[in-house]
């Protein structure tokens, strides 16, 4: 069943992990006029959002109000709506906000023959205007989140377990 949502003003947007690093499952969150709506998505989708809200942010004018620390926290309890698929992410100088729209994966048959289906499937949406605080706050945090999962070989660049990794280049 396909949502969609439309928030002109958000109170939070953040993200989080869940479960033990190596095992985790990431989310995106957006709490606005009384709702929250969860998102699964990738660590490497986080990142992605983190580094392009920083490049939008140095266009725009300089931050001075962030929100506080606890509205970065994930709501409980957290159960995604939908897998994220596509993100796109804009700044209107009008409004001085920043536009994120999350769209769901759309998983359906990439077969040529299924286009006519395709078009027909109803996909969930959210588009969430949040404020450049916000967004800096988002980047912030997601950083952490990013960084609190399992360590980075310094020879091979690959995640080391608990109980070590075969490092390719120690061999």
């Amino acid at each position: 069943m396909s949502s969609y949502y439309e928030f002109d003003a958000t109170d939070a947007f953040t993200t989080g992990a869940l479960g033990e690093p190596g095992q985790r499952t990431f989310v995106l969150q957006v709490r606005a006029e009384g709702q929250r709506i969860t998102i699964k998505c990738e660590k490497e989708q986080v990142a992605a959002m983190s580094e392009y809200l920083r490049k939008l942010l140095a266009d725009a004018p300089d931050v001075s109000q962030r929100p506080i620390k606890d509205a970065m926290q994930l709501s409980m309890p957290v159960v995604p709506e939908f897998v994220l698929g596509t993100v796109g992410l804009a700044y209107d100088s009008i409004s001085d906000r920043l536009v994120i729209q999350l769209d769901e994966i759309d998983i359906a048959s990439d077969d040529e023959n299924d286009i006519e289906d395709n078009d027909q499937q109803d996909l969930s949406r959210i588009r969430a205007n949040i404020t450049r605080g916000q967004a800096a706050a988002f980047c912030e945090h997601a950083d952490g989140v990013i960084a609190s999962g399992r360590p980075t070989c310094v020879f091979c660049g690959r995640p080391i377990n608990k109980d070590g990794h075969s490092c390719p280049r120690m061999n």
